[in-house]
């Protein structure tokens, strides 16, 4: 997976928005103004890549126990987010989507009613 593959999946969502809030290496994805992915682009471009991703946390515990290249999100709450290896990993891009998927759920779910019902 490289970089325009990950932007363009999470851009495909709906109600997501791209966002520097931190520097100007952090990408940030949002849904209703809640971050749900976010990666560095210069690890990205020296073949270190990982996203940090929103898990529910039984099932953060489950792929860091199934998967080396899952691990307690870096620089996050560590029962709630996943770092997840994109590069020289055990993942397979349709696991790394599927957990795109379920950070975009998950933040999703968090929101109001009335939000979700917009959305």
């Amino acid at each position: 997976m490289n970089i325009e593959d990950y932007r363009n999946y999470c851009m495909n969502k709906k109600g997501v928005t791209e966002h520097f809030p931190f520097d100007d290496d952090t990408l940030v994805f949002k849904v209703c103004n809640k971050m749900f992915a976010l990666a560095s682009l210069s690890k990205w471009e020296q073949g270190e890549g990982y996203v940090n991703l929103k898990c529910d946390p039984e099932y953060a515990e489950e792929l860091r126990a199934d998967y080396d290249g899952v691990t307690p999100g870096y620089h996050m709450h560590k029962r709630l987010w996943n770092s997840v290896k994109i590069h020289n990993t055990d993942l397979k891009v349709k696991l790394i989507l599927e957990l795109i998927d379920h950070s975009y759920n998950q933040v999703v779910m968090g929101l109001s009613k009335k939000i979700r019902d917009n959305l």
